[in-house]
């Protein structure tokens, strides 16, 4: 068979690129589906977090951010450890972005604090001076969307066995048992934030968009591959 091979250039091309796929199969297909996988310890987003990303969807932030720090020198200067494939297992939809008027934000949760982005959110040039970002004061207005934020986290649970409710773990509950959370992480949120409205609003039983947001951006970083307790 080999020297028949040898004997007929094509067929023996042919034959090298078969046998050349089946070897990249075996080795390629399987480090894919490991690097796909979650990094160990890391958590789902809280209910909180859900609904801030949900505003970070709505208000079109991807549009002038990225989610993704690439393996080079100056990107892991400027941002942090690059980012790992298995760090966006819970991510529904991604929100990689590929433009940058503005920073990268996958690490924004490492180096940033809630009072910043209070700050920043407010109103940008306060803390960069020089910012093109526009202020986001309606988000100190109105409030966050709980109920879908539960139903989407709901159904990352049922029908993508994304890992709420184990032990050490986020905890995600009956629907009364959420709201319960949902208050208790915001309430942290709000105590470290300046703005008065927000804090007036939070004691009357509302949770205002700007908190929610500053949880989901908080939760950008490696603090996410850590487990996470009551």
């Amino acid at each position: 068979m080999f020297g028949w091979l040898e004997r007929n250039p094509f067929f023996f091309s042919l034959a090298f690129v078969f046998v050349f796929s089946i070897a990249g199969l075996v080795e390629i297909l399987p480090g894919f589906a490991k690097t796909a996988r979650p990094l160990e310890g890391l958590r789902p987003y809280s209910v909180l977090e859900t609904a801030g990303r949900q505003v970070y969807i709505e208000e079109g932030c991807y549009n002038c951010h990225s989610q993704l720090v690439r393996p080079f020198k100056a990107e892991t200067d400027r941002y942090g450890p690059y980012s790992l494939s298995g760090e966006y297992a819970y991510d529904r939809p991604f929100l990689w972005g590929s433009k940058r008027t503005g920073p990268d934000l996958h690490r924004v949760g490492d180096n940033r604090s809630t009072d910043w982005h209070d700050y920043h959110m407010w109103d940008p040039t306060s803390v960069v001076p020089g910012s093109i970002m526009p202020a986001y004061k309606h988000l100190y207005k109105n409030n966050a969307d709980f109920e879908t934020a539960y139903a989407e986290a709901y159904t990352q649970k049922v029908v993508f066995a994304v890992p709420y409710d184990i032990e050490g773990g986020v905890k995600l509950g009956d629907i009364q048992m959420a709201k319960e959370l949902f208050y208790q992480e915001a309430e942290k949120i709000v105590a470290d934030m300046k703005n008065e409205q927000v804090k007036e609003a939070f004691q009357k039983g509302e949770i205002k968009k700007i908190v929610a947001l500053i949880a989901y951006l908080n939760s950008l970083g490696q603090s996410r591959m850590a487990p996470k307790g009551e």
